[in-house]
Parts: C-alpha cells; sequence; structure tokens
C-alpha cells in the first residue's frame, strides 16, 4: 500500500491521483516491497521522474527482496536521465542489507533526513 504523507490510504495499485498534488508531497510505501509490488511502484517513479522531482518514504516498508534494490537503481539511472531529483527517506535495513551484498550500495540514491 501506498500513502500520501498527509495520512490519505489508497489500496491497490498506484494512481495517478496519488501522484498529483504538491511537489513537496512525500509518497509514502507501506508493506512489501517485492517481486510481486513492485512493477507497479517501479512504473509510477518512473512516470513521476519523467515530468517532475519524486520523492518516496519507504520507513513502513516491511518485507524487502532484490526487486527493491532493483526499482531503486532504476529511478536513480531514470532521475539521472531525466534532470530530476530523486529523494529517499526511510530505507530498510533488510534494503541496505541487500544492496551491501550485492556490492551495490554506494548506486542507492543518499537518503533524505
Amino acid at each position: 500500500m501506498i500513502r500520501r504523507e498527509a495520512e490519505e490510504h489508497l489500496a491497490g495499485h498506484p494512481s495517478e491521483e496519488l501522484l498529483a498534488g504538491h511537489p513537496d508531497e512525500w509518497m509514502v510505501v507501506e508493506g512489501s516491497l517485492t517481486i510481486e509490488t513492485v512493477p507497479a511502484l517501479f512504473e509510477t517513479g518512473l512516470q513521476r521522474l519523467a515530468t517532475e522531482d519524486f520523492q518516496v518514504d519507504l520507513s513502513q516498508v516491511d518485507a524487502v527482496d532484490s526487486a527493491g534494490v532493483s526499482m531503486l537503481l532504476g529511478w536513480t539511472r531514470a532521475a539521472q536521465r531525466t534532470g530530476h531529483g530523486l529523494r529517499v527517506k526511510g530505507l530498510p535495513e533488510s534494503l541496505l542489507s541487500l544492496a551491501r551484498l550485492y556490492n551495490v550500495d554506494d548506486l542507492l540514491p543518499q537518503q533524505s533526513a
């Protein structure tokens, strides 16, 4: 599940409605960041990065697999390609551990405070 920082809850896949709004708004991801949930979320991030900066909070994620690491790396490449900013906060330790295991932790976006 993802929600706006303003606590508006949305069920299902990410939607354009979720991403419309104030440019300083953080998209909050809750629950699993796995092969089952990453494809729709990845596309949502790519769409956002194609036109503007993107800010995502992963502090509410409770399960991660390698698809989550791939998603962040893909968003990082998209941000570099489009020149838009990517800000992340709340990277779960399990995601950071996987990134270290794969020796790609230096490629992940820097966390925002």
